[in-house]
């Protein structure tokens, strides 16, 4: 595979984006932080963290609030999403 930065084509852009969902869906922040680069800068609010560090240590909450099954919009075990279940564009989201 190419390398996953700019410029994308198609392809190396569904990857990365991937990449960065998968980092996510593991709820692990250090993995999160990795998706993003070194000055990476966030808007929380009011707040502007900057870099990977400032990510990890407040932001990157990744799912911490409590669902019920019923407010849950996609349903596998944790970790990555499975290649053959629909993503955000396929479901319309």
């Amino acid at each position: 595979m190419a390398s996953l930065v700019p410029p994308f084509t198609r392809e190396t852009a569904v990857a990365k984006v991937r990449m960065a969902e998968d980092g996510w869906n593991s709820r692990d922040p250090e993995r999160v932080s990795l998706v993003y680069t070194q000055d990476s800068q966030w808007r929380n609010r009011v707040e502007f963290p900057t870099g990977r560090k400032q990510i990890v240590e407040r932001f990157a909450s990744i799912n911490d609030l409590p669902l019920t099954g019923s407010e849950r919009k996609f349903h596998w075990p944790l970790g990555r999403r499975p290649d053959d279940y629909p993503g955000l564009s396929e479901l319309g989201l």
